[in-house]
């Protein structure tokens, strides 16, 4: 038995939730977003909560049953709260910078300059939302895996070196660094 599936989830106020034909939809101050509805795992709304109730004993609907309730979990404090991720750029001459997208779109485009004969250009997926402060880059928005990635795909960029720790890092994230190249000592 789940014991994230059987909890139920608490609709906090200014959110609406909709089950529409196999997709469950959320709306909130910070957007809308849908989470489909995974084989095996019926929701259900009452009373300002959701509930999922599982329709088989099997291992899969087990597993689907406290995926799809983390998954609505964090689409409701997608919508409401919000996500965030920090990355802090470290290394001599690296630095980041934004610069407004072409017409029709909302946001910041992310420029990079990484030690490359070029800068590097980083578009942000809509719904996330780009800014810098020194040398700490935010990526915020409601869908936490779009979050993520774009995070994942920024730190691609340059990831930190084990030597000098130079690279783009998540905050928090601690680097193993390696003892360089010794010289040599000999004795007569």
């Amino acid at each position: 038995m789940s014991k994230i599936g059987k909890k139920p989830i608490i609709i906090p106020e200014g959110v609406e939730v909709k089950i529409n034909d196999g997709f469950l939809s959320f709306k909130g101050r910070n957007g809308e977003l849908s989470v489909k509805v995974l084989p095996f795992v019926k929701p259900e709304i009452k009373d300002e909560t959701i509930v999922f109730i599982i329709q088989n004993k099997s291992k899969q609907a087990r597993a689907n049953w406290g995926t799809q309730r983390a998954l609505a979990q964090n689409a409701i404090i997608g919508v409401n709260e919000g996500f965030n991720k920090s990355l802090l750029i470290e290394g001599i001459g690296y630095r980041a910078s934004t610069e407004a997208l072409p017409a029709g779109r909302q946001g910041n485009t992310l420029v990079l300059s990484l030690g490359l004969s070029h800068p590097v250009k980083f578009a942000p997926p809509d719904g996330i939302k780009i800014s810098v402060e020194k040398n700490i880059i935010k990526v915020s928005g409601a869908d936490k895996e779009l979050v993520g990635r774009a995070a994942a795909n920024i730190r691609a960029f340059k990831k930190p070196e084990p030597y000098k720790g130079k690279g783009i890092r998540y905050e928090g994230e601690i680097i193993r660094r390696k003892a360089g190249k010794k010289v040599a000592v000999t004795t007569k």
